[in-house]
């Protein structure tokens, strides 16, 4: 099993060749899970969009709760799935009603993950997101980036499900937020510019001694 020290190496090799992140939590949950909820199966721009074309459209989150589904797909249309988003995003208001959710900042964090979980469509990453963001409590959030990143690595194995992988990253942060933020962001970022899925720049990573799946590939060729 990876240790804390050596995912300490990794962000700050990762820092110094991306920067180091800073973690400014908003304290604001309820948009926090709306926003993730249409990151799915987009890039940041559309989703962006989506967000602010229903943030202009109705006044408040009750607003959005009490509108016909309609209404909302149109407002969110330019984030794609729409049909699909709005009743999510709908069903998941509905679930929570007049709740803003800061009570998740000083809850027990399996409490306040399960309590995320347990609400329409929302799973780990999701869950993840809100606490990370929101308040900067440590569950990082594992997407496909860091999913790949993280196995290549040898943070986990390669079958390893994303449930278990957000598990181990969680483990491997510990309490620490700034931790937790900095492998997210980072671990984003290299699997972004350099440690793609399918050509990965592995003669230029600053990681190339520390992976295995680099050093597999690099004496292969």
């Amino acid at each position: 099993m990876a240790d804390r020290p050596r995912l300490r190496r990794i962000t700050n090799r990762l820092a110094n060749e991306y920067g180091r992140p800073a973690l400014r939590p908003h304290r604001a949950p309820v948009d926090e899970l709306v926003l993730t909820v249409l990151s799915q199966n987009t890039n940041d721009r559309n989703r962006d969009v989506a967000y602010f074309r229903l943030r202009d459209r109705f006044p408040s989150w009750d607003a959005v709760r009490e509108a016909p589904f309609e209404e909302i797909e149109d407002a969110i249309r330019p984030g794609g799935l729409a049909p699909t988003k709005s009743v999510r995003i709908r069903q998941i208001l509905e679930a929570i009603g007049e709740d803003d959710l800061l009570w998740l900042e000083r809850a027990p964090l399996d409490e306040a993950r399960a309590y995320l979980c347990a609400l329409p469509g929302v799973g780990r990453k999701t869950a993840a997101c809100v606490l990370l963001f929101s308040f900067g409590r440590p569950d990082v959030p594992v997407d496909t980036h860091v999913y790949r990143v993280g196995g290549r690595l040898g943070l986990w194995s390669e079958k390893t499900p994303l449930v278990k992988a957000h598990d181990e990253l969680s483990r491997l942060v510990g309490d620490d937020g700034e931790f937790a933020y900095e492998a997210h962001v980072l671990l984003i970022r290299h699997g972004r510019r350099t440690c793609v899925a399918r050509a990965p720049n592995c003669p230029e990573c600053p990681l190339r001694r520390m992976c295995p799946e680099g050093r597999r590939r690099l004496a292969h060729a």
